[in-house]
């Protein structure tokens, strides 16, 4: 049974992963303005316009391309579908895949799993994509992701469940702070939230990135209990 009161926390593994958590949050921090992080940044740009699209055909509209600047921007184009759901798709469903990649680095299995469907939605990305910026993102991080899994098959380096660990923090740290920068501090008016606003009036777009932000830093807090209750 799943130790959801977390009693006897905490064991070994529990404490390796707090600690690289931890470890990997100093890290970004410190780097966060450095050239370093430019491609975990995008990446996450990448994932958000992802999820505008995964939610565009959920809901049977038609993607007709994306594109990830250079800049940390990006932009996905979509016909039809549920413009609701479409637009917070974007920031909630990064801050999502962000935890769903921190709960895969607890078990080597799920990490292999996530590795896998990463590269295929690479893949599947660059035949859509309609810029060179995400084009190259793609396909370094296709190439980046499978010479990691070759080291972790292959010879005694074993940091594959540690390189999705990163990338899951990366996209929970950057998620959040993105809705703040965009949303809140700055309310850039053609932000989804501003959009989100002309549909849903009850908040204005500064409101809609609160209750936003707030929902993806209970993602990063669920990732974190979740990670420690399936270590128990």
């Amino acid at each position: 049974m799943p130790n959801w009161e977390l009693k006897n926390c905490c064991r070994h593994d529990q404490v390796v992963f707090l600690a690289c958590v931890g470890a990997f949050t100093v890290v970004i921090l410190a780097l966060w303005r450095t050239i370093l992080l430019t491609p975990f940044k995008l990446i996450t740009v990448f994932l958000h316009e992802a999820s505008h699209a995964i939610a565009c055909k959920l809901t049977c509209g038609q993607v007709e391309g994306m594109q990830v600047h250079a800049n940390e921007g990006g932009v996905t184009q979509t016909r039809g579908g549920i413009y609701w759901v479409i637009l917070p798709a974007g920031y909630i469903g990064s801050s999502f895949w962000g935890m769903i990649f921190i709960l895969a680095s607890t078990n080597l299995l799920t990490a292999r799993i996530a590795a896998g469907c990463f590269i295929v939605a690479l893949v599947v990305v660059l035949f859509i994509a309609k810029n060179w910026t995400l084009r190259g993102l793609c396909i370094g991080f296709i190439f980046f992701i499978a010479i990691i899994w070759l080291l972790q098959e292959k010879t005694t380096v074993r940091i594959l469940r540690y390189v999705i660990l990163f990338i899951g923090v990366m996209n929970s740290l950057f998620s959040v702070y993105d809705i703040y920068d965009d949303l809140i501090s700055r309310r850039v008016n053609s932000s989804d939230a501003e959009k989100f606003a002309e549909v849903c009036p009850c908040c204005n777009g500064c409101g809609w990135g609160v209750i936003w932000g707030m929902i993806s830093f209970a993602f990063l807090c669920a990732s974190l209990y979740l990670g420690l209750v399936i270590l128990s």
